[in-house]
């Protein structure tokens, strides 16, 4: 093998591989929002964010986001 195959079937195996592949669309206002209203309760040890969003009739509702550091784990894994 060459050292370029070498290097691309390590990546294709490894983590990194998701976050180069990855084609989710972060926008920053979103992520801007999302910290602007967290908050962290440190006996729970979770993290709450309250976001808005539309429902199907249009209508603003607010909507609580709640994780922790398993979640978060989970989903940078």
């Amino acid at each position: 093998m060459t050292p370029f195959k070498d290097v691309a079937k390590f990546l294709r195996e490894s983590r990194v591989n998701k976050m180069l592949t990855d084609r989710t669309i972060v926008y920053e206002s979103h992520v801007r929002m999302f910290w602007k209203s967290v908050r962290y309760k440190e006996k729970e040890n979770v993290i709450y964010s309250a976001i808005q969003k539309r429902d199907e009739n249009d209508k603003k509702i607010d909507v609580e986001i709640k994780f922790n550091v398993g979640d978060m784990r989970r989903v940078l894994d």
